[in-house]
């Protein structure tokens, strides 16, 4: 284990390994701070791949004694020049912009999950359930529009509460298949889409909207502030 651990060590040069993180972790710092961001919560894909770049950059000279730390420096503050020219041609140019952060997209559109852009996400219908819980949404028909915004957030226009119609239900108690005769006494939902069958309507096998067959109790209860 020794000989794993320690064989080669030079200790005056991990000293100076000490001294040289300590600088590099300091530039890091202020390269981010130059950026203009405040948290990661507002960083967009471009942005993050930005800051691996960087930390590539500011990684080699903290352990590798033929690197000096200059040469870092140079890279840093490039990158961050880059990183101004590249955002500011994006603030004038609507193309560029979409180009680099993306579109947000839609994800319920009144009241059913949006479907005519499904290849297009990356996410799941249970993804965007537990996202919708964590609103305090407890069914599509609270919902007027969802937006997912390029940082990956969620931004929901609810229904007045004497607009809310039948939803399908987002959370598990509720969320259960059930099995539909020709006649049904209460609204149904599709499990996956979330369109809504009246009530004592002729039951339809397959839903109109996305074909699947699933079908669970539609419910209409009005949001808890």
């Amino acid at each position: 284990m020794e000989k794993i651990l320690l064989h080669g060590v030079e200790w005056q040069f991990a000293l100076e390994i000490i001294g040289r993180t300590i600088i590099m972790f300091l530039l890091i710092l202020l390269v981010l701070r130059l950026s203009g961001k405040r948290g990661v919560r507002q960083l967009s894909l471009f942005e993050v791949a930005i800051i691996l770049g960087l930390g590539s950059a500011a990684g080699d000279p903290m352990f590798q004694e033929d690197i000096p730390i200059a040469y870092a420096v140079v890279v840093l503050f490039s990158t961050v020049l880059i990183y101004k020219f590249i955002t500011w041609s994006a603030s004038k140019s609507l193309r560029i912009h979409r180009i680099l952060e993306g579109k947000e997209m839609t994800v319920v559109e009144n009241g059913q999950f949006d479907i005519k852009h499904e290849n297009d996400r990356d996410f799941s219908v249970m993804e965007f359930f537990a996202e919708l819980r964590n609103q305090s949404v407890e069914h599509l028909g609270q919902v007027r529009l969802a937006l997912l915004e390029i940082d990956g957030t969620l931004s929901i226009l609810f229904y007045a509460d004497e607009d809310v119609r039948y939803g399908l239900p987002l959370f598990p108690g509720a969320y259960k298949q059930v099995q539909v005769d020709e006649t049904t006494e209460h609204p149904l939902a599709c499990m996956y889409c979330g369109f809504v069958q009246p009530a004592t309507s002729s039951v339809m096998e397959s839903c109109v909207r996305c074909k699947h067959k699933q079908w669970t109790i539609a419910i209409n209860t009005k949001r808890i502030s």
